[in-house]
């Protein structure tokens, strides 16, 4: 199954998109990688949704990456005696770490480290933001919070603290035992929540060892300072924009989402941009205006992949979520604006060979109007290197790997194919040109490019380009 666009869609899976039905349904309107939310799944609901969509993947023979989302640290105030509390804007108020239900003056603070950590002039953001204070105070066990808002506070409101660096991994000993599990059943992604520091990506790295890759969401203002660091290290991004918006000012969102997802593309990593990019199709058969726009951009702006989460996952039009989707970007692409703000956006290829292959690989498939860029790959890497150059021919990849052919699902313009190795460099342009028009990419007499490194099956070692004609023996 091909599909008529580049940009990839990933679809959280949740109440709502339970049955196998719904979910062959929603791989059909056009998600091509599915989420797993381990704030709401337990490790018997990952395992067995692990299982739904490798069977969905062997009844269509098509692969499907599968991502499973790390709830991270749930930083939360403690109750109170009779919630909720009126706070008035000036007031004094006091967070400490007395299990004792609070009042109008203190509630507890259930985190040490939070407290240790907190300084005067930090800001303390508490209900998503809805309350905002500042620290006036601060004490190894209490801190003292001027209200800078005046509203309502009640039980268990979540903590958000832009200005403070906590010392404390972004893994918890739940997401520990829920990386343990994702790995151990198989997924292609995890993603990484509350990342503060290169660290907390290199410390999933090292237990996954390669058995899936990590995507390091962008959600704190602590990650963007080290924004670089950050990047290097990840094998993807998310553009988090729901909790960035929380503990960065609304109106430097939009400039952070543009800036992470150039920064992606230049490096060659794919970059997911999410959260309520279609929130209203929740409750209604159809988006606004503003969130067609929104999807739009991130297209325009050459995202890998755009995300719906409770659209898909809790909604009531879920298949309407993923078909709207669909269609807003394969609108976006058949704009005539599209492949020029692409091209504008290029960067000059790395002084490697393999980026000089791939930008040579793009400039040529351009010129000579091919069909395809068919890439033989065996960790992914050179279809990444290709996808950073954002072709207009669609990009085939060719791999003996399933595990490399899922996780190419997230890829921008990348069509995944599971095959053998070829014998040597005739074999392997006949395979290609057979892979390129049974895929539908081709029909005899028309010609694709073909990248490739010999020897064959060396990582790193693309170092090859051909031009083939598709045959009718193909």
């Amino acid at each position: 199954m091909r599909r008529n666009r580049r940009t990839k869609i990933l679809a959280t899976l949740g109440p709502a998109s339970q049955d196998d039905a719904i979910v062959r349904r929603l791989f059909e309107a056009g998600a091509d990688v599915f989420r797993i939310n381990m704030s709401h799944s337990s490790h018997e609901v990952l395992e067995s949704r692990v299982k739904q969509l490798r069977a969905l993947e062997a009844e269509i023979g098509r692969p499907i990456g599968i991502l499973a989302d790390l709830q991270g640290p749930k930083l939360r105030v403690g109750t109170f005696a009779n919630p909720p509390v009126m706070l008035e804007k000036g007031q004094l108020f006091t967070l400490d770490s007395d299990p004792t239900p609070g009042d109008a003056t203190r509630v507890q603070l259930p985190h040490p480290e939070i407290l240790e950590s907190l300084r005067i002039g930090h800001r303390v953001l508490i209900d998503d933001g809805k309350l905002i204070f500042v620290v006036v105070e601060a004490a190894r066990k209490k801190v003292v919070i001027r209200v800078e808002f005046s509203g309502p506070i009640s039980n268990k409101k979540g903590v958000s603290l832009p200005d403070t660096i906590l010392p404390t991994s972004a893994l918890t000993p739940k997401d520990r035992s829920d990386l343990a599990a994702a790995l151990e059943a198989g997924v292609d992604w995890i993603a990484l929540s509350f990342v503060q520091r290169p660290e907390d990506v290199a410390e999933v790295k090292k237990i996954a060892r390669g058995r899936a890759l990590v995507m390091a969401k962008l959600e704190k203002p602590q990650a963007i300072e080290r924004l670089e660091e950050i990047m290097e290290l990840s094998d993807a991004l998310m553009v988090a924009r729901g909790d960035l918006g929380v503990e960065l000012p609304l109106e430097v969102v939009p400039g952070l989402q543009k800036r992470i997802t150039r920064m992606a593309r230049k490096l060659g990593k794919p970059v997911v941009v999410a959260t309520q990019m279609l929130e209203s199709m929740i409750v209604s058969p159809t988006p606004t205006r503003a969130e067609v726009s929104d999807v739009a951009t991130a297209v325009f702006e050459g995202a890998d992949a755009v995300m719906l989460s409770a659209e898909s996952a809790a909604g009531k039009f879920v298949y309407e979520a993923v078909e709207t989707m669909n269609k807003i970007i394969e609108a976006v692409e058949r704009d005539p604006n599209y492949p020029v703000l692409l091209a504008g956006q290029r960067s000059p290829p790395e002084p490697t060979g393999a980026d000089a292959i791939a930008a040579a690989a793009r400039s040529v498939a351009e010129t000579l109007d091919l069909r395809a860029i068919v890439a033989w790959t065996a960790s992914g890497a050179t279809a990444l290197r290709i996808a950073r150059e954002r072709p207009y021919p669609p990009i085939l990849a060719l791999t003996t790997s399933r595990n490399t052919a899922r996780r190419l699902a997230l890829v921008w313009g990348v069509h995944a194919v599971v095959g053998e190795d070829p014998k040597d460099v005739d074999d392997m342009a006949h395979a290609g040109a057979h892979a390129a028009r049974e895929q539908e990419f081709a029909n005899p007499g028309q010609r694709i490019i073909l990248v490739a490194g010999v020897p064959f099956g060396t990582p790193g070692a693309t170092n090859m380009l051909r031009i083939t004609f598709v045959s009718a023996d193909d």
